[in-house]
């Protein structure tokens, strides 16, 4: 922890005896405090603490002391002799030398304190991970900051205190420049043009997050609201949201129609609206002219770049921008019909411009997920993928979604993390509003054994998508990597609150359980996903090192087989079955399995980091593994 007194280097410019007399009140009142909360005054500094504690917990609760202790000295007194303090929380690793302590915490810690408000207390997010539902006051993101010589920008969090009137009627009214775009009805007289409605909602989102004014909330989480009955002022709260964009489209033949207005979620109030009837071929000039609209309400000013960008129209077909919103529309459902159905419309949508790089990034994704989530054979659709992807990028570079693909394939196909590092970063220098670029970044950092930066930007696609499966359990699987399982556990189970019906959340449940020696638990939670998904080969293979590691043999036994018998047929993921064997001692067929996920490229990036593998990673073969893969301590160092 460390403190900090406002003004004080001013005022004893002013009146250094005063400056001198405060600064010894505010030892004679915080000494005490630190005595009750078992702080160690490591040492002063002018008008400075540095102080160390052994509990994450103890330490806030004696900033909020600290802070209580000094308005209540403050009451009394002249504005001239008051104390004016910020305090700054940081946890992780010190230096001791001679009683005394440094290094990055340190420095993190002193940086940290600067983004206090007076009387006010901020913490990093390895704090607040901490002590979260066990603080009594709340504590609100003050989002991800870059920090004066500190490398890496952390996620910030400031403390509410109970005396600040003002503050809390702010946080009631979240930021306008926050804004949601509510699935568009669809008004059309077919219902079939459903997918219409739909995408031009995830066009617009799209568009608008490309502008750094604005904070958007992904499609995911937006979605949920498609036809709901709650107000705005609802929405606004449950979404953080100070803005609401909602409409309807009318399509009908070649002409649509769409109305449009902008909602101020405190007031439920109409800041602007506006009714659009043009040819189809207008749709794009629509977008940009609602783009512009709703910066001048907010009061954002463009850059010429973002003019440009609002000008820029991704295709000159309107039939292959068609084909593009019927393919993006079932490519939403993740589901393996959705993904066939999607790569048939975004196949066809190329086929009518070949440059179209939003098309074609799109139908590498559909490759991508289709590998993932075990419904093909990742060795026959990667490359394929990692083709289109280079097309998209040669069709044009200036967009976050192809940059941030190709960052995806570099690392599940490649295992290229430095290049895979360099165009996710690239993506969210483009768009900061791109959610999968922060997962997909998180995933890179955690692979690589950076568990804090990948929790920090886990967060950050959460902030963005907060109701998204993906980015809910790219927070906790970051904790489980990193053997935090009490704080894996938390996560899974909030999120599980907002979607209890998500096999692939109960799966990674499952998994921490395992690790955790709650087997029951564990067993429980594995299946539960095996229902949620009809046995799907992802979750087959899953259960095979869920059982394996929770000294159900026997189940575990029946499950590699009914996946090997699966396994004549379609594809199925080896990952979980190596590991499965593994803790049975089979360390010849775990290793013959390892060997073709490795061929394969399926689910492999987590080699390096996942716990599951424990039991192999002193053997030889393990290691050579890693080295093919780049994930060695030497190959990752070179890789940051």
């Amino acid at each position: 922890m460390y403190t900090d007194m406002v003004g004080y280097t001013a005022l004893g410019q002013r009146n250094e005896a005063l400056s001198l007399a405060l600064v010894e009140e505010q030892r004679k009142l915080i000494r005490p405090v630190l005595n009750r909360h078992s702080g160690r005054e490591v040492k002063t500094m002018g008008d400075a603490f540095l102080v160390e504690f052994s509990s994450a917990l103890d330490a806030v609760r004696c900033a909020y002391d600290i802070q209580r202790a000094i308005r209540e000295l403050d009451f009394s007194l002249p504005e001239d002799r008051r104390i004016h303090l910020r305090i700054g929380i940081h946890l992780g690793d010190v230096v001791e030398s001679a009683g005394d302590i440094s290094g990055d915490a340190v420095n993190v810690a002193s940086r940290i304190q600067l983004l206090a408000e007076d009387g006010g207390v901020c913490l990093s997010r390895q704090v607040y991970d901490h002590i979260q539902n066990k603080f009594g006051l709340p504590l609100t993101s003050l989002g991800i900051r870059p920090l004066r010589n500190v490398s890496t920008p952390l996620e910030v969090y400031r403390m509410v205190m109970p005396w600040y009137e003002e503050t809390a009627l702010t946080q009631a009214h979240p930021e306008k420049r926050r804004i949601a775009v509510l699935p568009f009805a669809n008004i059309s007289p077919d219902p079939a043009d459903e997918y219409f409605a739909d995408g031009m909602t995830e066009e617009l989102i799209t568009t608008l997050s490309r502008l750094r004014g604005l904070t958007v909330i992904s499609r995911t989480s937006v979605m949920k609201y498609k036809a709901s009955p709650k107000g705005a002022s609802e929405i606004g709260r449950e979404l953080n949201s100070g803005s609401l964009i909602e409409g309807s489209v009318r399509k009908s033949g070649d002409r649509v129609r769409i109305t449009v207005q902008l909602i101020d979620t405190s007031s439920e109030g109409q800041v602007w609206a506006q009714n659009y009837d043009k040819q189809l071929d207008d749709i794009f000039a629509i977008q940009s002219e609602i783009a512009e609209k709703v910066t001048k309400e907010l009061k954002i000013q463009l850059l010429e770049s973002e003019r440009r960008g609002l000008e820029t129209r991704p295709t000159e077909d309107a039939q292959a921008y068609t084909l593009y919103l019927r393919a993006r529309f079932h490519w939403n459902s993740r589901s393996a019909e959705g993904l066939e159905k999607a790569i048939h419309y975004f196949d066809e949508a190329v086929g009518r411009d070949p440059e179209y790089n939003l098309a074609l990034v799109g139908l590498a994704d559909c490759y991508h997920i289709s590998a993932l989530f075990g419904y093909t054979s990742p060795g026959d659709v990667y490359p394929k993928a990692r083709e289109l992807a280079d097309r998209a990028l040669k069709a044009g570079d200036a967009l976050a979604e192809v940059h941030a693909t190709m960052g995806e394939l570099l690392m599940h196909y490649s295992y290229d993390w430095a290049g895979a590092a360099r165009e996710l970063e690239r993506a969210l220098q483009i768009n900061p509003n791109y959610a999968p670029a922060h997962l997909w970044r998180s995933t890179c950092h955690a692979v690589l054994g950076q568990f804090d930066n990948a929790v920090a930007e886990a967060r950050r696609g959460e902030e963005l998508d907060p109701f998204a499966v993906v980015a809910m359990n790219e927070v906790a699987k970051n904790y489980y990597y990193a053997r935090r399982y009490d704080d894996a556990i938390k996560q899974f189970t909030h999120s599980l609150e907002i979607d209890p019906d998500s096999a692939y959340l109960h799966k990674g449940l499952a998994e921490t359980y395992a690790q955790s020696l709650m087997r029951n638990e564990a067993t429980r939670e594995i299946e539960r996903a095996l229902a949620i998904s009809g046995r799907a080969a992802l979750y087959l293979d899953s259960a095979a090192s869920v059982y394996a590691l929770s000294g159900e043999d026997r189940k575990s036994r029946e499950v590699l087989a009914e996946a090997e018998k699966l396994a004549e047929d379609r594809f199925v993921p080896s990952y979980g079955r190596a590991a499965a064997y593994g803790v049975f001692g089979n360390r010849a067929k775990a290793f013959q399995l390892l060997q073709t996920a490795h061929v394969e490229h399926s689910w492999l990036i987590w080699l390096g980091v996942d716990p599951i593998f424990d039991s192999l990673r002193k053997e030889s073969a393990f290691n050579s593994l890693l080295q093919k893969m780049n994930l060695m301590p030497d190959s990752i160092s070179s890789a940051h």
